[in-house]
């Protein structure tokens, strides 16, 4: 299991999407998984499974979703 907290937060958009291609390329293999936390919608566009958080709490859980899905959730959970 990898843990990845705003792992394209410091890098250019190049290296960010490298970084994201390697952990897509951990998550698709079956015996592991990315846990990955992140402001960046179109990080989290690249995720299985998203899940909108509020003081701790999980207000909404989403499958693949595109960043205009993710935009949305996060504003309904305002």
């Amino acid at each position: 299991m990898v843990f990845a907290d705003e792992p394209t937060g410091a890098l250019d958009s190049k290296n960010g999407r490298e970084v994201l291609g390697l952990l897509r390329g951990i998550a698709d293999d079956p015996a592991r998984s990315v846990v990955m936390v992140t402001h960046d919608l179109e990080a989290a566009s690249m995720a299985d499974r998203v899940l909108v958080l509020k003081d701790g709490r999980v207000l909404r859980e989403l499958g693949r979703s595109t960043p205009a899905e993710i935009l949305e959730a996060l504003e309904e959970a305002r």
